[in-house]
């Protein structure tokens, strides 16, 4: 494999982690509701809400990405190591035991090194458009990869937050909504007698262009804790981008994670060394814009 072919997942796996495009038929649209929960009885809402892993704040997992962006497909295999609260963190090797890309996402920026080429980006999340735009932080991510509701420019929902969420029933599944405003919409599908998330879904519709993004958990382990939450382990992503004018983009994503764990002797910050070289966030995009 091109050793360049490494700085293009860690290029791709930025604006889909961030949650930016439109995806196959929405799932969670297609749930017909037949009874809708009265916002004052939110019993539903505070069970799903609640329904969160809490015996440890690290998660630390062997990890399978692969992309596939029209007829390209990556697969690599690294690390995911993640701390409530604090730092989601991806790396990405080549061979099996050189690190070519790594991916960290703190509370208050994005970074993306190509061990490969030697070379690096950080940004702030409202340098971001879409992000800066949409109310998405670092905590929408945090919720996407721990299976957890999560509400734009909030850290956590408090009950009068969820005042603010619908939830309707269908046989098995019930689907619970929370409407930004005029153009993002956030959808989750739910399980309703384990109140755990089956599906996510991020909607935004532009002006100059429509996204979406759907987040499907497929499978679930218990962790070594004894946590009552099981913990996703299989998770596709699809993102697709349908502007007014031109192509239709759309990456799918595959995360599987082995031998979960919850190994907190690492270090939760990447120092930077002298000899990488800072790209712009307009050149990632870029090269993303051009695989």
């Amino acid at each position: 494999m091109k050793t360049s072919l490494f700085l293009k997942v860690a290029v791709m796996a930025l604006p889909l982690l961030m949650a930016s495009c439109a995806s196959h038929k929405n799932k969670v649209e297609e749930q017909k509701p037949v009874v809708q929960i009265a916002p004052e009885n939110k019993s539903f809402l505070d069970k799903v809400n609640d329904n969160k892993v809490k015996a440890s704040d690290f998660i630390t997992s062997k990890l399978k990405f692969t992309v596939e962006v029209g007829s390209q497909h990556v697969t690599l295999t690294g690390n995911l190591k993640m701390k409530r609260d604090d730092v989601i963190r991806l790396q990405l090797m080549a061979f099996g035991f050189v690190e070519a890309a790594r991916i960290e996402f703190t509370k208050d920026y994005v970074l993306i090194m190509d061990r490969i080429n030697k070379q690096y980006m950080k940004a702030i999340y409202a340098d971001i458009e879409f992000l800066r735009n949409s109310g998405i932080n670092f905590y929408t991510l945090q919720a996407l990869f721990w299976d957890e509701l999560f509400m734009p420019n909030h850290i956590t929902i408090s009950a009068e937050d969820l005042q603010k969420f619908t939830a309707s029933l269908g046989t098995d599944d019930a689907v619970i909504k929370f409407k930004h405003n005029d153009r993002m919409t956030y959808s989750w599908l739910v399980g309703q007698t384990d109140n755990i998330i089956k599906m996510a879904n991020i909607q935004y519709r532009g002006t100059e262009q429509s996204t979406q993004l759907n987040w499907d958990y497929l499978a679930f382990e218990m962790l070594k804790n004894n946590d009552p939450k099981p913990f996703p382990t299989n998770m596709n992503v699809s993102l697709r981008t349908t502007p007014k004018e031109g192509a239709e983009k759309e990456v799918k994503v595959g995360i599987k994670l082995n031998y979960l764990d919850d190994e907190s002797d690492w270090e939760t910050r990447t120092e930077i060394s002298n000899k990488y070289r800072e790209v712009s966030v307009e050149d990632i995009l870029k090269r993303f814009m051009s695989i």
